[in-house]
């Protein structure tokens, strides 16, 4: 059995430990949160050891993993106390708010072989992954544009501040919502050379951004556009979406469905056939042991889990690595938003930069 921690018990601490207390492979050896209320409710209920001191924690309990999803600002020291003790780490998204620091994290991850895992559940849909599958077969010839987006009705009104909606700590709709269509579009392209034309706007948010804007630059002359907004009312939920044009063809993707349009002088990959294909999520996914909130959920913490039993620590969907480019695109946005020193299709050299708690890109332009 693989003894495991869940670190932080807000809506996505609560969702994984009711997810992972019923896999088949682990044991609850512990929890820890801040808030005694929430310990007390679990441990009367449950018996599991509960903690409000992360480090006494982990100097106490026996575990070989651990779920971290406390608020973003706390990830970086969190995960590597976690790796310091050897213990396998599933966190969170966004990993880190300091790109450097994530590297960091993620090179001593792989130096001590530890499975490390971010929580982009979106790459465990169905529909997303069949996007994969057929940009990998080249359904619809080069790509030429991306456009990704995601809504959702999450800061609707003028209030107080909690950490989500502080900068500092959780990075706005940028780092909440943002980085959802973003982790997608690496998955798939890998990372642009160069982003421009961002913005971000805040619209009832007072110290960070509700809705983003930016283009993303890439060598080979495709190009991606970013569209977010957790300030949409429109929307019951958190929507999130891809378009892909291309040479021989068009995807379109959500949650439910993905759409392809080819050419009649496309390559048709089996089962599929000129002019519009659907392949709905519900024939793409495989089952999962425990439903809560949807499939994508269960299947990551299967995947994070069986990668520990099977000593997989290389062979990651979500790894750390993988999780440290989409950081850095959105550091990346930040500083073209704030300073508008980057051009289309110019590469921007790093600096580090932890002033404010963000890995921010040089000023200056390579040529």
């Amino acid at each position: 059995m693989i003894r495991l921690a869940v670190v932080g018990l807000g809506k996505m601490g609560l969702s994984h430990y009711a997810i992972i207390a019923t896999h088949p492979l682990v044991k609850i050896q512990a929890i820890c949160d801040s808030t005694g209320y929430v310990l007390d409710v679990l441990k009367k209920y449950t018996g599991v050891a509960t903690y409000s001191d992360f480090d006494a924690m982990l100097r106490e309990v026996d575990l070989d993993a651990v779920i971290i999803a406390t608020p973003s600002s706390m990830h970086a020291g969190m995960v590597r106390a976690a790796l310091q003790k050897n213990l396998h780490v599933f966190c969170e998204k966004p990993f880190c708010l300091d790109t450097e620091e994530g590297r960091e994290l993620a090179d001593l991850a792989n130096s001590k072989a530890l499975v490390n895992q971010v929580g982009y559940h979106n790459r465990f849909v169905g529909a997303f992954g069949e996007v994969k599958r057929l940009l990998d077969l080249g359904a619809i010839g080069k790509v030429t544009h991306i456009l990704a987006e995601a809504y959702g009705p999450v800061v609707l009104k003028t209030k107080g501040t909690t950490w989500r909606t502080q900068r500092h700590t959780g990075g706005g709709c940028l780092y909440d919502y943002g980085a959802h269509p973003l982790d997608l579009v690496n998955w798939y392209f890998g990372s642009p050379h160069g982003v421009g034309g961002s913005v971000l706007n805040s619209v009832f948010s007072k110290d960070t951004d509700d809705e983003v804007f930016t283009t993303l630059y890439y060598e080979d002359g495709k190009s991606a556009q970013l569209s977010v907004n957790w300030s949409d009312e429109s929307v019951r939920k958190m929507t999130t979406k891809i378009n892909i044009w291309g040479t021989q063809g068009r995807i379109y993707a959500d949650r439910q469905e993905c759409r392809t349009y080819l050419r009649d002088t496309a390559q048709f990959p089996p089962n599929y056939h000129q002019g519009w294909n659907v392949r709905y999520t519900t024939e793409l996914t495989e089952p999962v042991w425990f439903y809560l909130r949807g499939e994508e959920y269960s299947a990551q913490l299967d995947y994070f889990v069986r990668c520990i039993a099977e000593n997989r620590a290389a062979d990651n969907v979500n790894s750390f690595k993988s999780a440290v480019v989409t950081d850095n695109i959105m550091s990346l946005i930040i500083a073209d938003a704030t300073t508008r020193a980057s051009r289309p299709g110019e590469v921007i050299p790093e600096v580090p930069s932890k002033k404010r708690g963000f890995f921010f890109p040089s000023r200056k332009t390579a040529q």
